[in-house]
């Protein structure tokens, strides 16, 4: 009779946990906290093919790694006594070169103590937990005349494996020297180098302007006031480009794999989809709009956006394909889908996404990518959190524990059960 008893509640935790089990077409997501204590963290990014760690880029002037749920104490990158630190200004970008498992070169964008946007190439150690500082080689300086707006996203194009440097139209308010469309200047652009042409680098010989003259050789794409955050997909290696509106909208820019570059996004000329200046007949004709925007205020009030990712990981099947982004004053997250011509499935993801247990995501700076193509949300505030799925598949670890349970069930151990159900849901809920 205890046999058959024991046979029975074994029977029932099997049920329970096929149950927990995710769902094939409609799976829940949340957030899970990965990380907290940090100072002013405002990207998150892993190497190709680094499944291990994590490097978050705090805005003082340091790079920390996540590693096995703990942040090493020892930073990966210290240039503090480098950078000019406060509102828009600090280390504000982070990018491996592709080939960085053997040459060890990655890149930053930063403001020096002037003030200016500096691009710098760095260099690992033999140990891989540590760079060496002593090892810059700076590539790029770019005045910035005020101190906001200076962009600050950097990344490797999958296709072509030259660097993309989003830059900002030089700051204070409504762009007044129009450099977001003057083409002697590299404010307001994005800009594509080879990093591994001559020093300090070279100009790809497809970019849309090289040639004598104007436009500038670096020159990308043009008519962008402050892109906060870029990306590209990895799988179809389209560019998706957060751009920060002035006072009115928030825009989201898109250039297909396909293009050759040379798209002008409109800003100071308009503002999303909205004359700005001039108030009316502001496009010349050739601008590339938006695939979406959104308006300041409401409530929760809404007033900056912070581009994110489309979703390429394998954890959540059900979100595949959808780009993420989110509002750094009202701490909303949305997500879309979009084919290249049409955008559908626009979803509030704010409240699902809400990690709980009393913790909250909160000024909402950045969103990151790891190596499995899992997604991460940054809160300048110190923490980190992940996008998991909520009735996710029991780990090797968790398995461990419910096979440990079934033992003492049929033992009649009640207390040292119900001891390891508590560290079962300790695994599920890591606080660190």
């Amino acid at each position: 009779m205890k046999s058959f008893v024991s046979m029975l509640i074994i029977s029932a935790i099997f049920l329970t946990c096929a149950n927990a089990m995710p769902s094939a077409y409609a799976t829940e997501i949340t957030t899970t906290r990965v990380a907290s204590g940090l100072a002013a963290p405002v990207f998150i990014i892993s190497p190709a093919g680094d499944f291990q760690r994590v490097f978050i880029v705090e805005q003082p002037g340091r790079i920390k790694i996540l590693r096995n749920g703990e942040v090493l104490q020892t930073p990966f990158l210290d240039i503090t006594g480098r950078v000019d630190y406060g509102g828009e200004q600090g280390l504000l970008g982070l990018a491996f070169h592709p080939d960085y498992a053997n040459n060890g070169y990655f890149y930053v964008d930063y403001t020096n103590a002037s003030g200016n946007t500096v691009i710098s190439r760095f260099s690992v150690t033999g140990d891989p937990d540590v760079a060496d500082p002593n090892s810059e080689s700076i590539m790029l300086t770019i005045t910035q005349p005020y101190s906001n707006h200076n962009g600050g996203m950097i990344a490797f194009g999958p296709s072509d494996g030259y660097l993309y440097i989003g830059m900002g139209d030089g700051g204070s308010g409504g762009d007044p020297g129009n450099r977001a469309q003057n083409d002697g200047v590299l404010l307001g652009k994005m800009l594509r180098i080879d990093v591994d042409g001559p020093a300090p680098y070279g100009i790809p010989p497809d970019n849309p302007f090289v040639g004598p003259g104007n436009p500038l050789d670096e020159i990308w794409a043009k008519g962008l006031r402050n892109p906060w955050r870029f990306s590209f997909d990895r799988v179809t290696h389209d560019l998706y480009i957060a751009d920060v509106g002035q006072n009115a909208w928030e825009e989201v820019d898109f250039q297909p794999s396909t293009s050759s570059g040379g798209e002008n996004y409109g800003w100071r000329l308009m503002e999303g989809n909205h004359c700005y200046n001039p108030s009316e007949n502001c496009d010349p004709g050739g601008l590339t709009y938006p695939i979406h925007e959104y308006s300041h205020g409401g409530s929760p009030f809404r007033c900056s956006i912070s581009g994110g990712y489309v979703y390429r990981g394998s954890a959540i099947p059900d979100i595949q394909g959808r780009y993420f982004f989110a509002d750094y004053c009202s701490e909303q997250i949305w997500s879309f889908l979009y084919d290249g011509n049409n955008l559908t499935e626009l979803t509030d993801r704010t409240a699902e996404l809400a990690p709980g247990g009393g913790l909250s995501i909160d000024d909402i700076s950045s969103f990151g990518e790891d190596a499995f193509g899992e997604l991460y949300i940054v809160d300048i505030g110190g923490e980190v959190f992940k996008i998991v799925p909520v009735n996710e598949a029991p780990t090797l670890s968790e398995w461990g524990m419910i096979i440990m349970s079934l033992l003492l069930l049929t033992a009649g151990t009640v207390a040292a059960v119900r001891k390891t159900q508590r560290r079962l849901i300790e695994l599920r809920n890591p606080t660190n």
